[in-house]
């Protein structure tokens, strides 16, 4: 974004909006500009312009610092915690780190070898898989979904779009999580994400044979302003990894598995034969 260029703040659009549409009026009745109001915290204007704009989460101290500077009577301090479970409505606590960060990656990079990873998901998708776990309620559900959907706003400008390149197993395409028509829908929603050039998918062959990372799934974040990062996550957990030794021997993996996938090309191809087989009623061989 260029520097100094204004996003308009739709406060209804979530708490989060709502909390940084309240920041920026109050910094601009008080005269102040996004620098001035930083000046004497350990954050930056860019971290707080982000921070407006529902990008970033406000941590306590900066929030004590702002009700000091505007006069605030400690509001910011007081619902700053509000607008973090807010923010993470729908997701586990061990993936708040990444909800964040991944809205400034410049680069992902997603492995994901038994299930369409969440980004790319459709509603059905998102619910199926959700609806398995079967001590859910179903406002549980809802929240999860509505969660998983908002992310996908990562993909449209005027957000920020970072360059996303995923590598599936040829299994997921096949696998019938939903019925025909609906996997149609699916596979289709990924193809249309790659043609307008949203994404860059890859596919491993199911006889590829051994290949990297054939036991775990694994996102890897790369920055303009900060180190990389590795998710990986099963069932019911999730870790994030920022050993800088640790992230290269996995984004050294992903180079390796990236080798062994069909290139875009044939893996688009691929893609839209097997949404044409289920579209058609038939189950992929």
């Amino acid at each position: 974004m260029a520097r100094g260029q204004r996003v308009e703040i739709d406060g209804s659009e979530s708490v989060p909006s709502f909390y940084g549409k309240e920041l920026r009026f109050q910094r601009e009745r008080a005269g102040l500009t996004l620098e001035q109001l930083v000046e004497g915290s350990f954050y930056g204007a860019t971290y707080l312009s982000e921070i407006e704009r529902a990008q970033r989460r406000m941590p306590p101290d900066l929030a004590r610092h702002v009700d000091r500077v505007l006069g605030t009577d400690g509001y910011f301090e007081r619902c700053c915690e509000d607008v973090r479970r807010a923010r993470r409505r729908g997701h586990a606590a061990y993936f708040e780190r990444i909800l964040e960060v991944e809205k400034r990656a410049e680069l992902i990079e997603e492995w994901s070898p038994t299930v369409i990873p969440g980004l790319l998901q459709t509603e059905p998708y998102m619910r199926a898989l959700f609806q398995a776990e079967r001590a859910q309620s179903q406002e549980e559900v809802d929240a999860k979904v509505h969660g998983r959907l908002g992310r996908a706003d990562l993909f449209e400008p005027p957000h920020h779009v970072p360059e996303y390149w995923v590598i599936l197993h040829e299994a997921v395409l096949k696998m019938p999580v939903l019925p025909p028509r609906q996997m149609a829908d699916q596979l289709e929603h990924i193809a249309g994400l790659a043609r307008r050039r949203r994404i860059i998918p890859q596919v491993v062959p199911w006889n590829a044979g051994a290949h990297p990372l054939m036991l775990s799934n694994v996102m890897t974040l790369s920055f303009s302003d900060a180190t990389p990062l590795v998710y990986t996550e099963s069932q019911h957990h999730g870790v994030t990894v920022d050993d800088p030794g640790v992230v290269k021997r996995y984004r050294k993996s992903y180079d390796l598995l990236r080798a062994v996938a069909l290139p875009p090309e044939a893996t688009l191809s691929l893609i839209s034969r097997v949404a044409e087989d289920y579209r058609n009623g038939r189950q992929p061989a």
